[in-house]
């Protein structure tokens, strides 16, 4: 599985994605969305994100069942397993978590994997993105 990790940022506030070639899929990590989602620091989002698990699990939702773990880059720096959903997972998790952002979350979502679709077919938008994110 060749797998290229990049932050992403979605109201200036870094959602940890993993990019599979293969699969050719996003996998973007549980906790950083549901910290996006209920605006509260890691811990919190990290014990939000137990209990919703626990209940989601009890009631049989299948997509808690779906999830992945990934090796993701921590905020210590070293790369730690990380609860990881590909966009129609989450796209079922986040009805699950009351809040104002969910539906903007959605788009910006939808919004970052037409770009990775529109440099798969056009490889300099790769390049361009990669300069403008190294001036910023």
């Amino acid at each position: 599985m060749s797998q290229k990790e990049a932050l992403q940022l979605f109201e200036e506030r870094k959602v940890r994605t993993v990019w599979d070639d293969q699969e050719e899929k996003w996998y973007f990590s549980i906790v950083d969305v549901v910290s996006v989602l209920t605006d509260s620091d890691y811990q919190t989002a990290r014990k939000y994100w137990k209990v919703l698990k626990g209940r989601l699990s009890k009631e049989g939702n299948e997509t808690v069942t779906n999830c992945y773990q990934l090796k993701m880059k921590a905020s210590d720096g070293k790369m730690r397993l990380t609860d990881v959903a590909d966009t129609e997972q989450l796209f079922r998790l986040i009805q699950s978590i009351p809040s104002p952002k969910a539906e903007p979350f959605k788009q910006w979502m939808a919004q970052v994997a037409s770009q990775r679709i529109d440099q798969m077919q056009d490889p300099e938008l790769s390049i361009d993105q990669g300069q403008r994110l190294s001036v910023a």
